[in-house]
């Protein structure tokens, strides 16, 4: 097996229970994309086996900090685990997250699971050339009738792997009506966002419909789910409006409400921090507002103006609540960390003239783990606050 030699830095960080290693800590390697190799320290300590690609940033992703082979046999124990920490959650929804990279042990493979079909994000060149193993577990621990590649992902360009959406097994229509509790939704599982649908606010969006009251606005909608949540969390004669600057994305709102039989949601298409001033500057009063923008913060250079962006339309957002008003509000940014949402929400009450209590915080949903040594794998943070 080949060997890669760590600088301090890297080795303190694999001790600490993180499992990557940056090109610039790596001091020594051999092999080639894809491999799999011995990590050592300086004095020659092992600290485990990594995935290795020289060509990406992060060279090494630590896969065990054992000496097992990291065979076919190893692959299925990880996916054989992976799906036994889902059924120990039993989740009341037939789409969620199967497997979840780091999280469950095979850096850089994701799979979720859609009604019958599973869909799946390789972001590393060791996973891809062991994509059959993977694909066999697969196949018989989870009995799909299709699985689909979304390699339409910007890590696969880093990791040197061609990019592309194709059928890997069986057949995979284009989009699948999936049910999360109550709800359903069509899932746009060639073209939508991430492998079809945001699946890491699954839990989130039940529990914003029950903070529903009077009238709601879900801003930064999407295909309208937390609106459909609420929707059926109010008596039919509130009104839920779904608010979103994307054409298309209304259109699926508007056939997810269809879907479900409500005809209580209207959809607005508008920019969200026009529409929350103008709101707010005319005195409209809601009894739930939901935030739930995109990532404003995609890199730590991007933090300034984002947490001015956080705070303008959370500030809006609380002037629109009524009094016992709730505000659901979530950032995805991993470089806005929970302590800087924090401070920015403080000063958006404080600004906003708002008493903001906080009832509950929230992150994503448990089939999409949070490691407590990886802080990249904290990266949904959602503040519940009510107005008095």
């Amino acid at each position: 097996m080949e060997t890669a030699t760590v600088r301090k830095r890297g080795a303190a960080r694999l001790r600490s229970g993180h499992p990557w290693v940056y090109r610039s800590d790596v001091a020594e390697a051999s092999g080639e994309a894809g491999d799999v190799v011995r990590v050592a320290d300086r004095a020659g300590r092992s600290l485990g086996q990594a995935f290795y690609n020289p060509r990406s940033e992060i060279s090494l992703r630590l896969v065990t900090r054992g000496e097992e082979p990291v065979d076919r046999a190893f692959v299925r124990s990880r996916i054989e685990e992976a799906l036994a920490y889902r059924d120990s959650l039993s989740i009341d929804a037939d789409a969620y997250r199967l497997l979840h990279a780091e999280a469950d042990g095979l850096p850089g493979l994701v799979v979720d699971r859609y009604g019958p079909y599973l869909v799946l994000q390789v972001g590393s060149a060791a996973v891809e050339r062991r994509l059959d193993w993977v694909l066999e577990a697969l196949g018989e621990l989870a009995g799909p009738e299709g699985v689909l590649l979304r390699g339409d992902v910007a890590s696969r360009k880093r990791e040197g792997l061609d990019t592309g959406v194709r059928v890997l097994a069986g057949e995979v229509p284009e989009s699948v009506v999936v049910r999360e509790g109550p709800v359903r939704y069509r899932a746009d599982l060639f073209g939508g966002q991430k492998t079809g649908a945001f699946l890491d606010q699954r839990e989130n969006r039940a529990a914003a419909g029950g903070y529903a009251s009077g009238r709601v606005l879900d801003v930064f909608s999407h295909t309208g789910g937390f609106a459909l949540h609420a929707a059926l969390g109010v008596p039919g004669g509130t009104s839920v409006e779904a608010v979103d600057s994307s054409g298309p994305a209304l259109e699926a709102a508007r056939a997810n409400a269809a879907l479900n039989g409500l005809e209580n949601v209207t959809c607005t298409r508008a920019n969200a921090f026009d529409l929350l001033r103008e709101r707010s500057d005319a005195g409209e009063r809601y009894g739930l507002v939901v935030l739930d923008p995109p990532a404003f913060a995609r890199t730590r250079r991007d933090l300034p103006a984002a947490r001015r962006a956080y705070k303008e339309i959370n500030l809006r957002a609380m002037k629109l609540l009524e009094p016992g008003g709730v505000l659901f509000t979530c950032s995805c940014s991993y470089h806005f960390s929970r302590e800087l949402m924090e401070e920015t929400l403080r000063e958006a009450a404080s600004d906003a003239g708002r008493r903001a209590r906080v009832l509950e915080w929230r992150g994503q949903s448990l089939d999409h783990p949070e490691i407590l040594t990886v802080p990249e794998t904290r990266y949904l943070k959602c503040a519940v606050l009510q107005c008095p």
